[in-house]
Formats: structure tokens, sequence, C-alpha cells
């Protein structure tokens, strides 16, 4: 299966141990290297604040369930994920909207195949939604991901004080 995909410029990424596999690109090879570039099969597109988020959010989650130990699923409510990011989201006088927007957010993750919506149990509450995250998000919310977001989150914090600090400036 390696050779086969590696004709498409795919690399096979296998883990027995937590029982998935997935496909990824092959890296880029470096400007020095005389080999033909091959086209993309599919398109890099980066990921916006509130999935990164819930993303970083879920894997420390999944971190602090498997050193636990016990059960081998992770199984959150949607109100236990609300509370999650809400933390993280800035206060306003619409709770009903924050909450629309990280059911939103929820929904783009499950789309994704981080989570997987389980079925409602008999006897269970109607209304309330149990998600499963998927061991997946492993491979994918790695140590260097986890880095870059927070290089990312510190440029954003400090282009924001800057912006404050000028406006602060501005209104003296």
């Amino acid at each position: 299966m390696r050779d086969y995909v590696a004709v498409l410029n795919l690399e096979l990424v296998l883990d027995e141990a937590e029982g998935y596999a997935f496909l990824k690109s092959r890296p880029e090879p470096a400007e020095d290297d005389p080999s033909p570039r091959l086209p993309r099969l599919v398109a890099r597109r980066p990921l916006s604040f509130p999935v990164s988020l819930l993303l970083a959010l879920l894997r420390k989650k999944l971190a602090e369930f498997d050193a636990g130990g016990g059960d081998t699923r992770l199984v959150l409510s949607r109100d236990e994920i609300v509370e999650l990011v809400r933390v993280f989201l800035p206060d306003g006088p619409n709770e009903a909207k924050l909450i629309d927007q990280i059911e939103t957010t929820i929904n783009k993750v499950v789309e994704l195949g981080f989570l997987h919506k389980l079925k409602p149990a008999s006897g269970s509450l109607a209304g309330q939604a149990n998600f499963e995250v998927r061991r997946i998000l492993k491979a994918f919310v790695d140590a260097q991901w986890l880095a870059e977001l927070d290089a990312r989150l510190a440029a954003y914090q400090s282009a924001l004080s800057g912006a404050a600090s000028s406006k602060e400036a501005r209104d003296e």
C-alpha cells in the first residue's frame, strides 16, 4: 500500500496501537532537489482560530484522559465542550449567540473527523449530545502543531496589545 500511494505523492501513516491509518502529502522537495514537483492532490486550508482552539483543548483533554488510564474512549457532552471553549472566548451580552458559535465550531470539528457524534442513549436527556474524541487527533495535533499555535497566539497577542497601546496614546 505504501508503494501504491507513493506514486500519488502521498505517505501512509499507520498506527496499529491506536487503531487508525491515514494518508498525508509527502513533504515538498528542497529547492536544490532536481526532482520534479508534483501537484498536490488535496489543497491545504488554514483552520480558523475557534477550530484550532477546540482541537488544542480536545488534545489536552485526551492527554489527561490517557494519563488517568482506564477506558479507551473519551466521550464528552456538548455542554462539557462548550465549557472548555467558553473560557477562552470574550464574554458578550448574548449568551445564546456565543453557544451557537461554539456549536458551529463543534460541527466543523465533526466534519474534519476529530469528533464523532454519538447516538443518544435511551433514557438520556433528549437535548444532550455526546461526542467521542477520535484518537487520530493525536497524530494531527502533535507537539510541533501546538508550538506553532502558541507562536501564532503570541503574535496575535502582541499585535492586539500594540493596537491597544496605540489607541490609548491617541486617546490621550
